[in-house]
């Protein structure tokens, strides 16, 4: 079955088969670990000299008997420990460092090794370390060094959208595969590849390819990606899908490409799965991918979290909600709330609270506009719409209309995170597997916000809400909410 006609539970995961790397990706490559090495050293040399100064104010290790003297000494020893975990748990490796969580794990991973280290010896030797100083000391580095891994990610991330920095690639497969594949790569260029041609036996050579805003040409038939590999300027073959020739044939030619320095990349058929639902189980050299099966069952971290927050969010913005109360009445003397009727988690129907951001009529005018509707599949989306208040407009801008569903938090019809609900005549609309997304409670916010809300087509945002439903774990939520914020304040697809 071709990658193209794979249900919308399905994001690229690529095997990287490492061929002979040429000098100058080998100099970028050593460029970029030195770099990232001397901001980690930066960071961990602050977070242990706060330790020092918070744990030890106004402390100077003078002497053998000054407070501090001990930790003054040995930081050194941690410090150095740190880095060499880092660098052996291949943090900043380039094939990771930019995109993907794997940068992220090795990180935490290094860093909960160090601890635990550290921790042993001490006890062992008999070192009295003060134990507030590596209370401080350690959590501060981690953070510090997240921090500074999310800042060059971000770096990285604008230069690659600006085309700087990419490696070009050829990809190979079948018609339907390549575009599935292409698109996805033009649609997130933070990954690092540009797609400079296409080679395929479905397609004549000389035609082009839509990925995207773009088109890239074919140029030659999948027997010739050898010879194509070696006279194209490319860094690696990606290949879409299945090939003629099979297993043996891609085994093959990972082993051609590794005498000219090209990387063999493979687009597993597996797609937005997230890694911890997939364990390989070798089969006489073969590795069987097993997939585990999604929960949807309600989660007791989940529904503390919501409670707690919604609870919270209620009490800490009651005077905002004072305060926009009263000027949506003086703007039109309105109501100030909006119930609609929603669709919830296994397809129940409930009422959901905003601020009135519309004329009160809104509903009965939304017939006359219908030809004016820039949403795809079942939304109905305008960016002017004529039927926003002024301090309506405002509102959506800031997104401050959604604070009350809060209540719909509290009282267990919605979640802080998730798909957003849909209206009755939406979900009368789904298709292709789009109802798996009432397979879990709705939320206030979810990928689909974080990621440009309106801004997305309906394919994308159905994607993103299916792979949240798909893989849904405590972290990822908090990670939303963090996103959230930013998110907001931007106002990308707010309307």
């Amino acid at each position: 079955m071709s990658l193209a006609m794979r249900p919308l539970s399905a994001v690229s995961r690529s095997v990287e088969v490492v061929g002979r790397p040429t000098r100058s990706r080998t100099r970028r490559s050593r460029a970029t670990g030195f770099g990232l090495a001397g901001l980690d050293l930066g960071l961990l040399l602050v977070a242990f000299a706060v330790a020092h100064v918070v744990r030890f104010p106004g402390e100077l290790p003078a002497g053998s008997s000054a407070a501090g003297w001990t930790e003054f000494v040995v930081a050194p020893v941690m410090i150095v420990a740190w880095m060499v975990l880092l660098t052996v748990s291949r943090s900043r490796d380039p094939r990771i460092v930019g995109v993907g969580g794997d940068e992220f794990r090795r990180l935490i991973t290094a860093s909960l090794v160090t601890v635990a280290t550290v921790a042993g010896v001490a006890y062992a030797v008999q070192v009295d370390l003060a134990r507030g100083y590596v209370a401080i000391a350690f959590p501060l580095g981690l953070l510090l060094l997240a921090i500074g891994r999310k800042a060059v990610r971000t770096v990285l991330a604008r230069r690659r959208c600006r085309g700087e920095g990419l490696q070009d690639v050829l990809l190979v497969g079948d018609l339907d595969d390549v575009t599935y594949v292409g698109r996805r790569i033009a649609a997130t260029p933070a990954a690092g590849y540009r797609v400079r041609a296409v080679i395929s036996d479905c397609v004549r050579a000389g035609s082009r390819v839509p990925l995207g805003d773009t088109s890239v040409p074919v140029i030659d038939g999948v027997d010739a990606v050898l010879d194509r590999a070696q006279s194209e300027p490319v860094a690696a073959v990606v290949v879409a899908g299945a090939i003629r020739g099979g297993h043996e044939r891609l085994r093959r030619l990972g082993w051609q490409l590794e005498a000219h320095g090209v990387e063999l990349v493979v687009s597993s058929p597996l797609a937005d799965i997230a890694a911890g639902r997939v364990h390989e189980r070798p089969v006489d050299g073969l590795p069987l991918m097993h997939v585990e099966t999604p929960d949807y069952r309600r989660r007791i971290g989940k529904r503390t979290l919501d409670v707690v927050g919604a609870g919270i969010g209620l009490l800490l913005l009651a005077p905002m909600f004072a305060v926009i109360a009263l000027v949506i009445r003086a703007d039109d003397r309105g109501p100030v709330f909006f119930r609609q009727t929603r669709v919830g988690r296994d397809g129940r129907e409930f009422p959901i609270l905003k601020f009135r951001t519309m004329c009160v009529d809104a509903e009965a005018r939304m017939a006359a506009l219908e030809q004016a509707n820039e949403g795809a599949g079942p939304l109905f989306k305008m960016k002017h719409d004529p039927r926003i208040t002024r301090v309506g407009a405002f509102l959506r801008r800031t997104s401050l209309d959604e604070l009350p569903q809060l209540w719909n938090v509290l009282t267990g019809s919605m979640s802080l995170v998730g798909p957003r609900p849909a209206l009755p005549r939406e979900v009368a609309l789904y298709e292709d597997f789009a109802d798996r997304r009432l397979l879990v409670t709705p939320g206030i916010t979810g990928l689909w916000q974080v990621s440009g809300r309106s801004d997305l087509d309906w394919a994308d945002g159905v994607r993103l809400d299916l792979h949240y439903v798909e893989n849904w774990s405590f972290v990822h939520d908090v990670v939303i909410l963090a996103r959230t914020i930013p998110s907001v304040l931007r106002s990308r697809g707010a309307y």
